[in-house]
């Protein structure tokens, strides 16, 4: 395998008022920095005008008809990891996000995902019922995530301090190396297995 390996790290909030862009590019940057072995893009939910979920049937069993499905079902397929960077909406991952997951199926299936998560328990629930999704859908859910959360969510909150990510990327860093590792890992196994 001569290709370096492919991780989207998708923006899963599309609300006006989101936290998601400042752990979203540090993660990215991170990342980028951690893991040159890896090839990393930002896919931010707000840039595919998903309708809500109205096809005859998966695109497991049918092809989807809608063409802004039928574009992201293409754009996640060149990927062969993804991290999902989320908050938590009442116990569980916001909406657009589960419209995304369920507008494909094949696409996700025999690869890796993991979360970095943010809200005041660092989107624990949110990341646990994203990896139950997951699983269904076929996915590799990996076991370490990054939980922003508590202190360290208001340090970087409008609702609180406003503050800068590398006020807290100390806390972050090694969950973020460990996700990484995760996801490498996987993907490795996963594309190889795919061949």
């Amino acid at each position: 395998m001569t290709d370096p390996l492919k991780i989207a790290i998708i923006i899963s909030s599309t609300r006006d008022t989101r936290l998601a862009d400042k752990p979203a590019q540090w993660f990215a940057d991170f990342a980028a920095a951690e893991r040159p072995d890896l090839t990393f893009e930002v896919l931010d939910l707000r840039d595919f005008d998903l309708p809500f979920f109205n096809e005859a049937a998966s695109n497991a069993w049918v092809p989807s008809q809608s063409p802004e499905a039928v574009a992201w079902q293409k754009k996640i397929a060149e990927f062969d990891g993804y991290i999902f960077v989320t908050a938590e909406y009442n116990h569980s991952i916001p909406g657009v996000l589960k419209n995304a997951l369920d507008q494909a199926y094949v696409e996700w299936a025999h690869k890796p995902m993991g979360a970095v998560g943010y809200g005041g328990v660092g989107a624990a629930r949110a990341i646990e019922h994203l990896r139950l999704i997951a699983v269904e859908l076929q996915m590799v859910p990996v076991r370490n995530a990054v939980h922003i959360g508590g202190g360290d969510f208001m340090a970087i909150s409008p609702l609180g301090q406003n503050g800068e990510m590398s006020e807290i990327a100390g806390h972050l860093e090694g969950s973020a190396k460990a996700l990484l590792e995760d996801i490498a890992w996987w993907a490795r196994v996963t594309k190889t297995a795919r061949a």
